[in-house]
């Protein structure tokens, strides 16, 4: 897992509280990304550059949550959504 704090229900520490154990991504781990240019530049941001970044994903937990939730009838209100969460 990435990006998981896990929390001992019995004593409520966290369990996994440094990065020691930290999935980090490899190639074969990140899907294959789509860049697009667009012909208008900004005005304002300097350069004229244009950014996409976090900004465009911000929604997309909440719509996988959602998504979830439509297909299993489970509300899953914390992320990642994994399959003991499900159950």
């Amino acid at each position: 897992m990435a990006e998981e704090t896990l929390v001992d229900p019995r004593t409520g520490r966290i369990m996994n509280p440094s990065l020691s154990e930290y999935h980090v991504p490899v190639h074969a781990d990140v899907p294959p990304i789509d860049v697009s240019f667009l012909d208008d530049p900004d005005p304002i941001a300097p350069l004229g550059i244009l950014g996409a970044g976090e900004v465009g994903i911000t929604g997309v937990g909440a719509a996988v949550a959602n998504a979830v939730h439509h297909a299993t009838g489970k509300r899953v209100r914390d992320l990642p959504i994994t399959l003991d969460k499900l159950l």
